[in-house]
């Protein structure tokens, strides 16, 4: 008889304050569940993430995926936010540059 290992799925992501500012991320990989979604809104699937990604498994880009997708919404205005903060310190940042001499 072949005796295979379960993998509760609950373990595949987590969240510490320590990590990532307490963002979720694929446990034992740093590999953060918005940098995922990020891949995925680009049109990357699952299988082409882990071709990109390869220190994942299928298992954990899937287990990323589903996180993003019941917490869509949370992550999304997280991204934008982010996007706006990066707009906002570019153009200042531009500003500065044309006020130097």
């Amino acid at each position: 008889m072949t005796t295979t290992t379960v993998v509760d799925i609950g373990t595949l992501i987590i969240c510490d304050h320590n990590l990532r500012g307490g963002r979720p991320i694929i446990a034992e990989t740093g590999t953060s569940v918005r940098r995922i979604a990020v891949l995925y809104k680009q049109g990357n699937s699952a299988e082409e993430i882990v071709r990109l990604m390869t220190h994942l498994s299928i298992a954990q880009v899937y287990a990323a995926l589903t996180y993003y997708h019941a917490n869509r919404l949370e992550i999304d205005t997280d991204l934008a936010e982010e996007q706006e903060a990066y707009e906002q310190l570019a153009e200042l940042h531009y500003k500065n540059l044309k006020t130097q001499p």
